[in-house]
């Protein structure tokens, strides 16, 4: 697993961004962004991240609180945890790799948590970002805009982690496994698509004092300031030119709740995408379409 990579850990405003980037080759390659979802890390490429490096110099960090990054201190108003400041941890992590490999800008293929802080990167940051692949996401604010009782049942997560501190890191510190292997076990392919290995390494990722109130500040940020950022967004009409392409599982929540593709359009008018035969988890369920689509559309 990840022959073709080195460990990195740089430091980007103040925090530890840990992760993988492929090894440099004699020939220059264009830079390839993979962002990781919730409870997961970069590890969880890890049955396509190989096959990438053929092609793309790849940078798979784990987002602040996540994984081994750096876990910051939160603030009362989450901006700590807010994907306009992961997003510019992401910008500069990709400006140091790309000073270092000779690349200014970069595609991003991103799943689930990992999708949003690369939707602010469009937003933020459209100069760097050559192209985008969302993994099984509509836009936060119409998915909160439209919860329904089926869509609480099924993300329950959503509600759950967004409490006041300290019931949700209480109740999930005292047993880790079992929050991410409830969790993730209860989505349309079981557990099947995880190996044992990978499975201990999300849950040794939550175990890390204060990754639990990291990752419930994340979703704290998103029910709060995020949709701050988002609403000015769509006041202000910001419509993103950078070439999108949008997958979600056919058998997942996402696409069985909203319309993609129809969501982001309204900010992307010119975005693609279509439904693979998956749940929620794309690139651990479907690995080969994924790949395919990446070196299709990236």
């Amino acid at each position: 697993m990840f022959e073709a990579f080195t460990e990195f850990v740089t430091t980007v405003d103040g925090v530890d961004i840990a992760g993988r980037i492929s090894r440099p080759t004699d020939e220059p390659k264009p830079a390839l962004l993979l962002l990781h979802g919730h409870p997961e890390s970069h590890v969880m490429w890890h049955k396509i991240a190989d096959r990438l490096t053929e092609r793309y110099t790849v940078v798979m960090p784990d987002l602040r609180g996540y994984g081994s990054s750096g876990i910051p201190a939160s603030d009362p108003e989450h901006q700590t945890y807010s994907k306009r400041t992961m997003a510019r941890d992401q910008a500069l992590l990709m400006q140091h790799f790309g000073a270092e490999r000779g690349f200014r800008q970069f595609a991003v293929c991103a799943h689930d948590r990992g999708a949003r802080v690369a939707h602010r990167l469009l937003t933020d940051h459209p100069d760097l970002v050559t192209a985008a692949m969302l993994l099984d996401i509509a836009p936060t604010l119409d998915m909160y805009e439209a919860t329904d009782r089926a869509f609480a049942e099924a993300y329950f997560h959503w509600f759950f982690l967004i409490q006041p501190q300290p019931l949700p890191e209480s109740l999930i510190e005292a047993n880790p496994r079992a929050y991410i292997e409830n969790l993730m076990g209860s989505r349309y392919a079981g557990l099947a698509p995880f190996p044992r290995d990978v499975l201990d390494q999300y849950v040794a990722a939550l175990s890390r004092p204060g990754a639990v109130h990291a990752m419930c500040e994340d979703y704290r940020a998103s029910s709060t300031i995020d949709l701050e950022h988002d609403r000015h967004d769509r006041a202000s009409n910001l419509q993103i030119s950078t070439p999108l392409r949008v997958l979600w599982g056919k058998h997942g929540v996402v696409g069985k709740q909203f319309d993609p593709l129809a969501l982001w359009r309204e900010m992307v008018p010119n975005a693609t995408g279509r439904a693979l035969d998956a749940g929620h988890y794309l690139p651990e369920e479907a690995p080969a379409d994924v790949l395919d689509e990446i070196l299709s559309f990236l």
